[in-house]
């Protein structure tokens, strides 16, 4: 692990073509990378993201995606990501590919991914679609009881990029409250980049809290307020004008570009 600038880090660890997952939920979404990632004008990058939210937008609108491999895709609490459903409708700014899973089907995948198996077992995707539409679902049948059972192919992102509250001047990073699945990501992924509200000589225990060992990560970046507008549990709360805000500056091409070469470059 080393300690570098976020353009730095972004120019060496994410490249064109790559599948990057930038995980992080309701908290800790690491916004601030991913508007590196589109000032660096990545191109054909596969997303993967359990819920696709406002930086996914973002990213499919400037143009960086081909492909998104998600479970669920919205503004939270408001609506439609318009500039994916222009990118599903109409191709704008060019056609994206999609492979859709259930939340438990795409965690699984993640576990899988970093206990180095190839595939994923679970009761789930019963009753629903997504199996006739998704050839990443098979079936298997249980050696031990005969059951029918979901399998999913592990993921293992080129890169993961992931939010969190702490990192020590070792690179051991640590994060709490609602965790979701940025340590299976990180250990799933050939390379890892983490942001960080602040870099501490040593990270106090917190209820809940998940540490990353140094090992596992390749470059930590101090970016306060990296992951606004959603939240950092215990340094600020959740913009939820902006997301609501969001929904008109999306709806328009013009008005996203405009905000985009305003806010982002």
């Amino acid at each position: 692990m080393r300690e570098s600038g976020l353009a730095e880090a972004v120019a060496e660890l994410v490249r064109d073509g790559d599948s990057v997952a930038l995980e992080g939920f309701t908290h800790l979404i690491p916004v601030a990378a991913a508007h590196e990632i589109v000032r660096q004008r990545r191109r054909e990058l596969t997303l993967i993201r359990m819920t696709p939210d406002l930086v996914y937008d973002q990213l499919i609108g400037a143009g960086c995606a081909r492909k998104l491999i998600f479970s669920w895709g919205g503004n939270p609490g408001v609506g439609s990501l318009h500039r994916f459903r222009d990118a599903i409708e109409n191709g704008y700014p060019h056609r994206l590919e999609i492979e859709e899973h259930s939340h438990a089907g795409m965690a699984n995948r993640y576990v899988a991914g970093a206990s180095g198996l190839p595939f994923a077992v679970l009761r789930g995707y019963i009753g629903t679609d997504l199996p006739a539409v998704t050839p990443t679902i098979a079936t298997v049948r249980c050696p031990f009881t005969g059951e029918e059972l979901a399998a999913v192919p592990a993921l293992n992102p080129d890169v993961a990029i992931v939010h969190a509250q702490q990192a020590d001047r070792r690179g051991n990073v640590a994060f709490w409250g609602i965790t979701g699945v940025q340590k299976e990501v990180v250990l799933a992924s050939k390379r890892a980049l983490v942001t960080v509200e602040e870099i501490v000589d040593e990270i106090e225990p917190h209820h809940g809290q998940v540490v990353l060992p140094a090992i596992a990560v390749d470059a930590v970046v101090k970016v306060e307020r990296g992951a606004y507008p959603s939240y950092a549990h215990g340094y600020y709360e959740r913009d939820n004008d902006f997301y609501r805000k969001w929904d008109a500056i999306s709806r328009d091409r013009d008005a996203f570009a405009a905000w985009m070469r305003e806010h982002v470059g």
